[in-house]
């Protein structure tokens, strides 16, 4: 069982940064692979970005590619969503998720596809 809690969301204006954390409860996050996701107002839940077991694979979504960068402490069992330039169409509430995977396990964009879901964290940006 893995338990997330995201933090470090916020309004900020267009072309700021933020970093989005996520903390993970139990011994096992090492073993599950890890992604955020977000959802707008009258949106469906959209994939952002995943991160391997290990940290060494990472797929973004197009839009946001260049812009942010999934990372991950497996020491502090932590997961991390560094946000560049950020734009208005950013904005949503962003949700950190696990699922449990073997290590050469392909990434997954599928929401579907994750055991565990954070509560969400507000992004906010202004033009």
């Amino acid at each position: 069982q893995v338990q997330l809690v995201e933090s470090g969301g916020g309004l900020v204006q267009a072309g700021d940064s933020l970093r989005l954390s996520c903390a993970a409860s139990g011994r096992t996050f090492s073993m599950h692979a890890a992604g955020w996701f977000r959802q707008a107002p009258g949106q469906e839940r959209e994939f952002v970005a995943a991160i391997s077991r290990g940290g060494g694979r990472t797929e973004y979504l197009d839009s946001v590619n260049g812009r942010f960068t999934i990372s991950r402490d497996n020491v502090r069992n932590r997961l991390y969503l560094q946000m560049n330039s950020l734009k208005p169409e950013d904005t949503a509430v962003y949700y950190c998720a696990a699922r449990r995977s073997i290590q050469s396990a392909p990434l997954t964009t599928e929401a579907g596809s994750y055991d565990y879901w954070g509560q969400g964290t507000q992004v906010t940006v202004s033009s």
